[in-house]
């Protein structure tokens, strides 16, 4: 019987273990973010958490006689965009956030949908539509528009940015209550929570 030999390049072992290293050893930090979004400037400025979505491409199945095949979807689909920020005293913020919500669905005339894309607004033009790629349905509208542009920025420990995400055709879809009381024992600033739906969201290396 022929003996089998295994020769072993070590030089190339050596070299395909080093290349496998990662160039960063630091950890992602939660604490390390900062969130703009151009509707809601008084927002960005107290927000203190938000969430990177997850997305789902989902499944397929190949039907057989004998047994369903599993295949890769074809569609994908995106977790709710979802910030907290501290209330400031005069309710600015919230009142901002507020507005967009109820302007959004005017519970009372549809003159609130109309104020609120006012020329008098400062709030830069708005985006959807302007995709070569998905919403190409109608040109951008005019100022103050009901759709927005946001921006999740991480942060490395030194607080340089690192990696944007991009988010596109932003809009709120809930606004969470504030809870006042006078049995609060300690300083105990009042937060609300904004959850919003978006066209996609694309991840970009700085």
């Amino acid at each position: 019987m022929t003996p089998l030999f295994l020769f072993i390049n070590n030089s190339m072992t050596t070299t395909y273990g080093l290349n496998r290293q990662p160039t960063q050893l630091d950890y992602a930090s939660p604490t390390q973010f900062k969130f703009g979004i151009v509707q809601l400037p008084k927002v960005e400025f107290f927000t203190t958490a938000a969430n990177l979505p997850g997305i789902n491409l989902g499944d397929a199945v190949f039907e057989t006689p004998f047994t369903n095949i599993p295949m890769q979807g074809d569609k994908l689909t995106y977790e709710n965009l979802t910030i907290s920020f501290i209330v400031d005293e005069g309710l600015e913020n919230y009142i901002s956030m507020h507005q967009w919500l109820t302007a959004i669905g005017f519970p009372k005339t549809r003159e609130q949908f109309k104020s609120w894309r006012s020329s008098e607004s400062v709030t830069p033009t708005a985006t959807q539509g302007v995709s070569q790629d998905i919403g190409d349905v109608k040109p951008p509208t005019s100022t103050r528009p009901m759709f927005g542009d946001a921006t999740l920025t991480i942060l490395s420990n030194k607080n340089n940015p690192l990696v944007e995400v991009r988010f596109r055709d932003v809009y709120p879809t809930s606004l969470s209550g504030l809870d006042y009381s006078q049995n609060a024992a300690d300083v105990d600033y009042l937060t609300a929570d904004v959850t919003f739906d978006y066209t996609l969201y694309e991840i970009v290396t700085i």
